[in-house]
This record gives C-alpha cells, sequence and structure tokens, in this order.
C-alpha cells in the first residue's frame, strides 16, 4: 500500500549512503558555524507564492518562542533565519510590506512564505488568500544561538505508524533521520525529515533526488532546535 503524505497547511508553532553518496558531502563530518556565511541572509531574494495565517494560530507560540500576532507584520519562512527582515513585493498589485521573520513554515508544496494577516491586508490578499511575491532581506537580528542545520522534510502524518513505516523505508540510505511531533489546528502531524546540511543548495540537491528515486514530495526546513 502507498503511503500518502499529509502536507501542512500552516506554520510551525512549537532518516540514501547507498543513495546517491555526493548528497551527504554538504554534512558529512563535524557541522561548522553557519553564521560564518558572509552577509547571508541580508541580501537573499526569492520569488514564489505566498499565503497567511491568522486565527487558528494567533497566541500561540511561534518558532523563536514569541507569541503569534496575528495582527503585527510578520512571517513564517522555512529556511531564513529567525530574525530576518523582510521586504515583500506583491508582483500582482505592486505593493509592498516589510516584515520579521519569527516562524517556520508554509509547509505546502509550491510556496515560499506565509504572512501575518496584518502582512497580507498590506498586500491586499487576503480575499484571494495567495499571492505571487518577491522577498529580499534587507536585514537581519541574529539569535545568540545562531542558525540551526537544513533538513529535508519527506512527509507528513497524522498517523505514526505511517511516519514510522516512511522513515524506515529510507534508513537504510540515510541514517541521519528523526520524526519531529508537532501540534497544528486541525490535529496532531508527524513530520518525516533526514539529513543535516550547510547550504541550501546541497539541501535541495538531496531534496530533488529523493523527490525523483521515491516519488516524494519534500522540501527544504531550517531546524531551529
Amino acid at each position: 500500500m502507498r503511503l500518502r503524505p499529509l502536507t501542512d497547511s500552516a506554520p510551525v508553532l512549537l532518516m540514501a549512503v547507498g543513495l546517491v553518496a555526493a548528497l551527504y558531502q554538504g554534512c558529512a563530518g563535524p557541522l561548522r558555524d553557519v553564521d560564518r556565511f558572509h552577509n547571508y541572509p541580508v541580501g537573499f531574494v526569492e520569488r514564489g507564492m505566498a499565503s497567511w495565517y491568522g486565527p487558528g494560530f494567533h497566541g500561540k507560540k511561534t518558532a523563536n518562542g514569541e507569541q503569534y500576532d496575528m495582527y503585527a507584520l510578520t512571517a513564517a519562512h522555512r529556511t531564513l533565519p529567525l530574525g530576518s527582515v523582510a521586504v515583500v513585493h506583491s508582483l500582482t498589485s505592486g505593493r509592498h510590506v516589510r516584515v520579521r521573520i519569527n516562524d517556520r513554515g508554509p509547509f505546502a508544496k509550491g510556496r515560499i512564505l506565509d504572512l501575518s494577516l496584518a502582512g497580507a491586508h498590506a498586500l491586499g490578499m487576503t480575499g484571494n488568500g495567495t499571492d505571487r511575491v518577491e522577498l529580499r532581506v534587507v536585514g537581519y537580528d541574529p539569535r545568540p544561538e545562531g542558525m540551526g542545520v537544513l533538513r529535508v522534510q519527506v512527509g507528513s502524518f497524522a498517523d505514526i505508524h505511517n511516519a514510522r513505516a516512511l522513515a524506515a523505508r529510507l534508513q537504510h540510505d540515510f541514517t541521519d533521520g528523526r520524526i519531529v511531533q508537532t501540534d497544528l489546528p486541525e490535529g496532531r502531524r508527524y513530520r518525516v525529515q533526514i539529513g543535516r546540511f550547510l547550504v541550501e543548495p546541497e539541501a535541495q540537491k538531496a531534496s530533488t533526488s529523493l523527490d525523483r528515486m521515491f516519488h516524494l514530495q519534500s522540501f527544504v526546513v531550517r531546524d531551529d532546535g
């Protein structure tokens, strides 16, 4: 029976050695301090679809430990370090808004950013729910603990047994895997993640290879823990 991973529709509120050896070139050996990458993330630019999140998460804990305030100008991104400040331009309306990255998400393939309700209002996208945007990082207030490593999320399940089955399917090739439990408004989810990467191109290469070889819809996330 084919497992059907769920796609998380909202951000976080708080397992191939024999596959392709090159996938681990970026994570073999001791990990370096990722803060040494010069100027990252200031200057980072990305285009794609943005969405927004609100009432179901209002008042809950975000990835950086704050309480989510849907009326504040904040956003969730899967890999930008927490504390990044980005200007987000709507490629539809021409409007722009400045937001601070304090959460993780969106956990849906094909989206790059989850704006707060206030951020979505500023771009005029609350009616459609999504918009095509360009984000540019213009500032960064690093946390004392710095940036975490990058991982590839290969599936998300409501049933822990399905998560364990997928992890077991991959563990022959990826030994560095884990299952992360998270509670969302729609229920508890078990996320299967693999790898430890320093930079996004290395992690994205692994994600693309996994999708091709195992028929997945994976994406890259930063581990803030």
